[in-house]
C-alpha cells in the first residue's frame, strides 16, 4: 500500500471524494477551485527575492534554514479567476500581504461562490481589492501575477476569452501606466502563453518565473516528506559539530 496519494483531478469534488474513502494522506496536487501547492512555491519564491524581503536572511545551523520575512508587499493579479488566484485569495492576506485583482466584470471570470465564501470566513476578503482594470489592480504593486486565460475544458471559449481579456496583457507599459513600483517583479504558474505577458516582462529582469518553476520541486519534496515520509536527510551529530 502506498503512504501518501498526490492527486491532481478534475472538478474539486473528485479530491474530495478521494480523502474521504482513502486510509492515507491525499494531496491536492490541482483541481478545478484549488491548487495549494503551486502557491507554495510561489511564496518561497518571494522569500528568496532581497529585494521582497523586510532584512536580509539568516541561515541557521540546523536543517531548517530561517527564511527573511516579507515586506507588506502589495499583489497584484491581472486575468482569470483560476485555481492559482483562488489559492492566493486565502492565503496571502493571512500573511500581511494585500491582494489587488483585476478580472473582467463578467460572473464568468469571477471568483466561484465557494471559494469567496471561504475567503470571507477566514476574513481574507478585508486585504482584498477587486476590479476590473488592470491598471488601477497594479497600482503600487511590489508584485504583479497572471496566469492563463483558457483553463483545460475551456478551449471551446477561447475566442470569447481572449475577446474579454484584451488590455490584460502584462507589460512594461501597463505597469508603468497603473503605477506600480519602479522595482515590481512578476511571477507565472506556467505554461505561459505570449497574450498573457509580453517577452519583455517575462524573459527579463523582473522575472521570477524560473526560480518559481524550480521551486515547485523542493516545496512538493518537503510536503512529501511532512506528510508521508518524514526522511532523515541530515545526519544530526555531524549538525552539532
Amino acid at each position: 500500500m502506498c503512504q501518501g496519494i498526490f492527486a491532481r483531478v478534475g472538478d474539486h469534488s473528485e479530491i474530495e471524494e478521494l480523502a474521504e474513502h482513502s486510509p492515507v494522506p491525499v494531496i491536492n496536487a490541482l483541481s478545478s477551485l484549488w491548487h495549494p501547492t503551486q502557491i507554495l512555491a510561489d511564496l518561497l519564491t518571494l522569500h528568496e527575492e532581497p529585494a521582497l524581503q523586510a532584512e536580509p536572511s539568516e541561515k541557521t545551523k540546523g536543517p531548517h534554514a530561517q527564511l527573511a520575512p516579507l515586506k507588506p508587499l502589495v499583489v497584484s493579479y491581472i486575468g482569470d479567476s483560476t485555481n492559482v488566484l483562488h489559492d492566493m485569495l486565502v492565503t496571502f492576506p493571512r500573511l500581511g500581504l494585500k491582494m489587488q485583482v483585476a478580472t473582467p466584470n463578467d460572473p464568468l471570470y469571477r471568483c466561484p461562490a465557494p471559494v469567496w465564501n471561504r475567503v470571507e470566513e477566514l476574513g481574507c476578503d478585508k486585504g482584498i481589492k477587486w476590479v476590473d482594470d488592470p491598471k488601477e489592480a497594479v497600482k503600487n504593486a511590489d508584485v504583479v501575477i497572471t496566469d492563463t486565460w483558457i483553463s483545460m475544458g475551456q478551449e471551446a471559449e477561447k475566442e470569447q476569452r481572449l475577446k474579454a481579456f484584451k488590455g490584460y496583457q502584462v507589460t512594461e507599459q501597463l505597469c508603468r501606466e497603473g503605477g506600480a513600483k519602479e522595482g515590481w517583479k512578476f511571477l507565472h504558474c506556467l505554461p505561459r502563453k505570449q497574450d498573457e505577458v509580453d517577452d519583455e516582462v517575462f524573459y527579463g529582469p523582473r522575472s521570477l518565473v524560473f526560480p518559481e518553476a524550480d521551486n515547485r520541486k523542493w516545496t512538493i519534496m518537503a510536503l512529501f516528506d511532512m506528510l508521508f515520509g518524514h526522511w532523515q536527510i541530515y545526519d544530526p551529530n555531524l549538525i552539532k559539530k
